[in-house]
């Protein structure tokens, strides 16, 4: 331990071993697209395959949630109450999609891409505008979002099955599907243009 004199005060240092080791960089130990050997009865191949559409995966899953969390802020009108907390709601649990989805690429032995660049290069979702838009654009850009994370889920599901990864396959099942399929469901209905106040009568 050493002594600091500041001025007529004496400040005690910790000693080296206490010390924080700052502005560190090094060597990339390992880079995306490549395949570590991992002890779980799956060849490479099939892990590499399987990583690499958990991470366009997890680009649009991403895009996703940061959209719910801008319409969560964003919208308007008279269904601002329900659609403010619906979208907050929907951003939560495609939070923790995001989460199991990269997770799985790291069990596979890949690395998973998350950063906002990786997210802006692998996205298949159109990037909205900064602006504020109506409420039904925002349900709209929203469901072609989860059609497109949908569709991709049930090809890897697919793809996961036959290179005999039922882990992958199981998730996207029992978790993607089921998460996207129920937010369509209630996302979707806020475009329906069914009556608010007064039914159509059909003898009028």
């Amino acid at each position: 331990m050493t002594t600091e004199t500041k001025g007529t005060q004496q400040v005690q240092q910790a000693s080296p071993e206490a010390e924080l080791h700052l502005h560190q960089r090094g060597h990339i130990i390992q880079q995306p697209g490549t395949i570590r050997n991992l002890p779980i009865a799956l060849d490479s191949a099939a892990r590499l395959a399987n990583s690499k559409s958990l991470n366009l995966l997890l680009a649009d899953t991403i895009q996703l949630y940061h959209m719910y969390k801008k319409h969560h802020w964003q919208v308007a009108g008279h269904t601002f109450y329900q659609l403010h907390l619906l979208f907050d709601k929907h951003a939560e649990e495609q939070e923790a999609l995001i989460d199991l989805i990269a997770e799985r690429v790291q069990q596979l032995g890949d690395i998973a891409l998350g950063m906002p660049s990786d997210v802006v290069k692998n996205t298949r979702v159109e990037n909205p505008p900064q602006g504020a838009e109506e409420v039904p654009v925002m349900v709209d850009r929203l469901l072609e979002a989860h059609e497109i994370i949908i569709k991709a889920a049930r090809e890897l599901a697919n793809q996961a099955e036959e290179n005999g990864d039922y882990r992958t396959n199981d998730m996207m099942a029992s978790e993607v599907l089921r998460a996207n399929e129920m937010q369509v469901w209630f996302v979707g209905e806020h475009v329906v243009a069914t009556p608010a106040v007064e039914a159509h009568n059909p003898n009028s």
